[in-house]
């Protein structure tokens, strides 16, 4: 009998369709596009980061056995990301390999990690009870939506390396949707002793992640504060409640009192560098226009803001996408605590995050690197819409000829709907991954912001400038180490008005007891400077990132942003005990003013400033440290002299003479 008259042919089809995992398939296959996409891209446009450098200064001191600081014997935290900085320690402790390549390596694969684990957490919105099984026949698609918008931008496949931790960042935000929807899915009533041990193995990594958060960049302990509120809050049981405080709170806490008691502050002191007190909002829209301007970023964005009620529509034989009916709560408190394991909330919790981060940024006024602090709090606001349904409309068994037509009819307008929304983001994303923002690398403009890449490929001369070798090309390296080398005796070498060559202020000769033989650089390319010098040569910055003298200056109501701390060079030659007078004193170096901050120095609450960080470490000064930590923080120091001086209640010293600041002529 022919196939087409074959009574059992229909439903032999109709079985054979609802049996293949379409889902499934299409969504493996778009995280499979997305992983080498973004890949591909982040990999053409490798390089690393003068201030990607700077972590690896630190990575180098802790592989030699001078502990986690920047120049040795002076305890300072440079990097602003804990966990970035002892993974990469790891990693070229464990394999041995220049850490360049290490951190090159290690960020390009937490990039290219990211955007498919946050896809897959935002999958688990569909996923049925009884698994993806429940979903075939659904006629469902999931369509990677929200990766392609962020790894289309340029700026996303430039910090993939970069050498800095926006890539762990991603990753980790990644990790803890994926988590935080596993948890949030669960079986409160499971019996069975393989449902219990996964409930507690998936709370508790939810909850170490989370944790974490303090520890890969201090605001994302909003992310995962908020995250860890609502696992506490919700109905899980005292013994869980309290493993859920003990898992996400051990780690940070106790780095926390070491910080405090190290460091003797309790942040980062690249966090008092920035300082991110005031607010600077007109600064932070411009470097949001920054962004998303050029991209016309808005047009992916409101597409796929449409896009959101499709997730709300359940997909056939399986429970809907933001985990069921929701019933406003009954009960009061514990009927609101009910509601808390679900879906929803984590959804709502993680979008909330994104833009409390966003929101974060644009009142401290951004960042001088375009689109990067910007990056992480986009890829929290596209976490839900990391895939999009598709839904191919089908009639259902019973239903009339009429109502079958009318639900075909109106699933397939969704489906219309949807699929114009997504053709809209792919082209966006084509147009988008060809276009740059800031064409123009070769300087820096008004606002203070640059594309961080094309200028020091362009200031270099290499395409992908990945290691410090590739720096000495950078104007002022190479002659730095030149200097370095023909004048072993030590002393201050600050940057001269041009390219070829340093001012030095040697050290006194004979050398004092009192002053150590040490070079110190001045200079504000702290990466680049620090890793192409022994780990002996001391590096400051006016900055403040590395010398907490100009770390705790006020910061400048009009300086570029992220650079808004200047301290004057003055003060380096002061702490330095570099010889005072002319002329070995450069000529824009004040003699007054450096005798001025001689002075200054020696006042209490600087004295005991510089001991926190710099005085040996005994238990007695751990124990101040971490006392007097909060005070140290939000310690201030002006940048002129005289009037720090006025403000440590000390006497001005009269000014000084020819004869006082001028070497004897014989």
């Amino acid at each position: 009998m022919p196939r087409s008259t074959s009574p059992d042919a229909p439903a032999a089809g109709r079985a054979a369709a609802s049996s293949f995992p379409l889902p499934r398939v299409t969504l493996w296959l778009g995280v499979a596009a997305c992983a080498v996409l973004f890949g591909y891209g982040a990999w053409q446009r490798r390089w690393i980061a003068d201030d990607g450098l700077i972590v690896l200064r630190t990575v180098r001191n802790l592989l030699a056995g001078n502990g986690p600081v920047f120049n040795i014997g002076e305890r300072v935290e440079v990097n602003t990301s804990t966990a970035w900085t002892y993974l990469i320690w790891f990693f070229s402790w464990i394999s041995g390999v220049q850490t360049e390549y290490v951190v090159l390596t290690v960020a390009l694969v937490l990039s290219v990690a990211a955007i498919p684990l946050a896809m897959l957490g935002t999958a688990r919105l569909y996923k049925g009870g009884g698994g993806w099984k429940r979903l075939r026949g659904s006629g469902l698609m999931l369509l990677p939506a929200g990766g392609l918008v962020y790894m289309a931008l340029p700026p996303a496949r430039d910090f993939a390396t970069s050498g800095l931790e926006v890539s762990l960042t991603i990753f980790w935000a990644a990790l803890l949707w994926w988590l935080a929807i596993a948890w949030s899915q669960l079986d409160r009533d499971a019996s069975a002793r393989e449902d219990v041990i996964r409930n507690w193995v998936l709370t508790l990594s939810a909850a170490f992640v989370a944790g974490l958060s303090w520890l890969v960049r201090p605001e994302m302990a909003l992310v995962g504060g908020m995250v860890l509120v609502v696992m506490v809050l919700a109905p899980i049981g005292l013994k869980q409640r309290l493993a859920v405080v003990a898992a996400a709170g051990l780690l940070p806490v106790g780095y926390q009192i070491f910080r405090m008691g190290y460091y003797g502050l309790p942040v980062p002191n690249t966090a008092i560098a920035k300082d991110a007190s005031g607010s600077k909002w007109d600064q932070g829209f411009t470097y949001l226009a920054n962004l998303v301007e050029p991209y016309s970023l808005w047009l992916p964005l409101l597409a796929l803001a449409i896009a959101v009620p499709l997730l709300l529509v359940p997909a056939k034989g399986a429970r809907a996408p933001l985990t069921g009916r929701f019933r406003l709560p009954r009960g009061g408190v514990t009927g609101l605590r009910d509601q808390l394991q679900r879906p929803a909330v984590i959804v709502a919790v993680m979008f909330l995050g994104g833009v409390a981060e966003t929101l974060y940024w644009l009142r401290q006024g951004g960042d001088f690197m375009a689109g990067r602090v910007l990056l992480p709090p986009l890829f929290l606001l596209l976490l839900p819409v990391m895939v999009i349904p598709l839904r191919i409309p089908s009639r259902q068994e019973g239903d009339s000829r009429l109502r079958g037509a009318a639900r075909l009819l109106g699933g397939s307008a969704g489906a219309a709907v949807a699929a114009v929304l997504w053709v809209l983001v792919i082209g966006w994303a084509l147009h988008a991954s060809t276009f740059r923002g800031m064409p123009d690398g070769t300087a820096i403009g008004k606002t203070g912001i640059v594309d961080e890449r094309a200028f020091y490929s362009l200031q270099t001369g290499k395409s992908h400038p990945i290691t410090a070798d590739d720096y000495l090309d950078y104007p002022r390296m190479q002659s730095l180490q030149e200097i370095l080398r023909q004048t072993p005796r030590g002393g201050v070498y600050l940057p001269s008005f041009d390219y070829d060559w340093w001012f030095i202020d040697p050290l006194p000769y004979p050398r004092p007891p009192d002053v150590p033989l040490t070079q110190t650089v001045f200079f504000t390319n702290l990466g680049m400077t620090s890793m192409n010098l022994p780990l002996d040569v001391r590096v400051w910055d006016q900055v403040g990132l590395a010398w907490p003298v100009a770390t705790h200056t006020a910061r400048l109501e009009d300086g570029r942003i992220g650079h808004d701390k200047e301290m004057f060079p003055d003060w380096a030659v002061a702490e330095a005990k570099a010889y005072p007078k002319r002329p070995a004193l450069p000529p824009h170096i004040d003699p007054n003013w450096v005798n001025q901050a001689t002075l200054a120095l020696t006042c209490p609450q600087i004295q005991q400033l510089r001991d926190s960080y710099s005085a040996p470490l005994t238990f007695d000064l751990f124990k101040r440290n971490f006392k007097l930590s909060l005070a140290t923080m939000g310690m201030r120091i002006d940048r002129v002299p005289e009037y720090t001086l006025r403000m440590c209640r000390m006497d001005v010293p009269p000014p000084l003479t020819p004869e006082q600041y001028t070497m004897p002529k014989n």
